[in-house]
């Protein structure tokens, strides 16, 4: 799965337009994948426990190992993304059902010939029995699909993760300048008390061929020397979804993407309060990922 991320992503980096269905081309990827190994997984153990019953009826097991042999083959398979093929898979699965349908019919045989069909009509508490094992192995069958299924719903949550990270937005290039009460801009990034009235954050965002275009909205966090957000609603400020919690940002800018290494400034206005001496950390969000930092001093 790990590899499907890989390829996916670099498949996705390449195209040179944004595939607005791409999320749901890995989702079908991907169910494609579980189901075909959950399949191999539940005739794999059906061909065990046939090949147990037929070796103890006397009966020639060859054919079933060899197949076992090539099933597991046909499961190693299921790791190169690039060859998979569900209609080959659906192809590989009806024969090896085909085949267990025979080993069936040679079971029954095999059973007439030792004459256990006759004794399980004659003996109700053998065939209680037998009913139980079968039904054991059932619940060992169902508990590894129902397994097998949440596994690949783990890995598809985390590929669906991986592609959505690749898709967000890059800051690069961040400047913080400080603008005085007077209007005037100074961009030295370390900056007297009586210079900063306002705190303007520039940066341009990286082209990304597989970020959906349209509306964002960056979130400009500014920390304090102590770590303590700079926020002011009347100015406003707010709060936003980060991780799944409300984070208090400091500024806000909405923009529309158009991937053309366009520029944005955000402007952080606090109503005159005076900017403790430090060193100012400037984080940047959007779309729940941090999308870039930077930083600036008050002297």
């Amino acid at each position: 799965m790990t590899l499907l991320a890989a390829v996916l992503g670099y498949s996705l980096y390449d195209a040179k337009t944004v595939n607005e269905n791409q999320q749901a081309v890995i989702n079908a990827k991907v169910e494609e994948l579980a189901s075909a190994r959950v399949r191999l997984d539940s005739i794999g153990l059906q061909i065990d426990s046939k090949i147990a019953e037929i070796k103890q009826l006397g009966g020639k097991i060859e054919e079933l190992e060899a197949t076992k042999a090539q099933l597991e083959q046909d499961k190693d398979g299921l790791k190169q993304v690039n060859s998979f093929s569900a209609r080959k898979y659906e192809t590989k699965i009806s024969n090896y059902i085909a085949l267990l349908t025979i080993k069936d019919e040679e079971i029954v045989e095999l059973k007439k010939q030792n004459g256990i069909l006759v004794a399980e009509n004659k003996n109700l508490s053998t065939e209680n029995l037998t009913l139980n094992s079968e039904n054991s192995t059932l619940k060992v069958i169902k508990k590894t699909l129902s397994d097998s299924v949440s596994q690949y719903s783990v890995k598809n949550k985390e590929l669906s993760a991986k592609v959505n990270m690749a898709a967000s937005l890059k800051a690069q290039d961040v400047q913080v300048f400080a603008i005085s009460a007077k209007g005037k801009q100074r961009e030295t990034g370390s900056y007297r008390t009586y210079q900063v009235d306002k705190i303007r954050v520039n940066f341009s965002l990286a082209t990304n061929p597989i970020t959906k275009l349209g509306e964002k909205v960056i979130f400009a966090r500014i920390l304090d020397p102590e770590g303590a957000i700079l926020s002011d609603n009347a100015m406003g400020s707010g709060t936003f979804n980060l991780f799944g919690k409300d984070a208090i940002y400091s500024a806000k800018q909405q923009i529309q993407y158009s991937n053309t290494n366009q520029f944005v400034d955000i402007l952080y206005v606090r109503g005159g309060v005076e900017y403790k001496k430090g060193r100012y950390a400037v984080e940047l969000y959007s779309e729940g990922y941090k999308i870039g930092e930077g930083s600036f001093e008050v002297k």
